[in-house]
């Protein structure tokens, strides 16, 4: 009989201490960090310290706010490193985003949503959307957290399943965004994305765009290794 080993309790309130920090709340006081931990103040600020000390943490004396250290990103930067799909897909995504002058964005599903592991575009347009690597994007109302949602087996998502494509527009900001799924194995582990304005990416799934965007993810999936029914109908036969 196995047995799991103990978790550290000082090691596993510093990770969720760390999770309390978002895009949309990128600082936070001591107040609110110890609120949320759920411990008192002293034990709170103790954690704080200790963070702050191996730079995962800063803090703002003129503001009392804490933040995200600095060896967050290199600590961020090594993990995607790591990641296979992110050095498989680079010169997929340069080309796409080269022939299609757009922005191309690669992104995995962490938790509850989809995050951005990395982006490639032409600095040289007028207009330039800037997407960010390590941004979280929205689990429904997102092109990729639809992707993800419907080869999870989501109801509603049917269409998305057909086709292999998700659109989302943003009317008041005059962009939309592409989505398309990456499969390895079975299990759609990622997805690419052209993110671009209303004027300059199509609004239906059958448009050339579309057709060349899942296509490029249709090449990568396969280097992932994935196994189609048609491929295994094929060998089969």
């Amino acid at each position: 009989m196995t047995t799991e080993a103990p978790i550290n309790q000082s090691v596993e309130r510093a990770v969720q201490m760390l999770g309390f920090f978002t895009a949309e709340e990128p600082e936070l006081t001591l107040a609110q960090l110890t609120k949320r931990l759920g411990t008192s103040r002293a034990t709170t600020h103790r954690y704080a310290m200790a963070l702050r000390r191996v730079g995962l943490l800063r803090y703002d004396a003129g503001s009392g706010m804490h933040s995200l250290g600095p060896r967050i990103v290199e600590l961020a930067a090594t993990a995607l490193s790591g990641l296979r799909i992110i050095r498989i897909a680079g010169p997929h995504m340069e080309r796409l985003a080269a022939e299609l002058n757009e922005t191309v964005v690669l992104s995995i599903w962490d938790g509850d949503s989809p995050v951005v592991v990395r982006v490639d575009d032409n600095t040289d347009r007028v207009v330039h959307i800037v997407v960010r690597t390590g941004s979280r994007l929205p689990r429904t109302t997102s092109a990729q957290g639809k992707v993800f949602l419907a080869f999870a087996g989501e109801d509603g998502l049917d269409r998305v399943r057909q086709t292999r494509i998700a659109i989302n527009t943003q009317n008041e900001d005059g962009i939309r965004a592409i989505a398309t799924p990456i499969f390895q194995d079975r299990d759609c582990v990622a997805t690419m994305a052209v993110v671009g304005t209303i004027a300059n990416l199509p609004a239906k799934e059958s448009a050339p765009l579309c057709l060349r965007l899942r296509e490029m993810a249709d090449i990568l999936s396969a280097e992932l290794g994935f196994f189609s029914d048609r491929d295994q109908e094929r060998s089969v036969s």
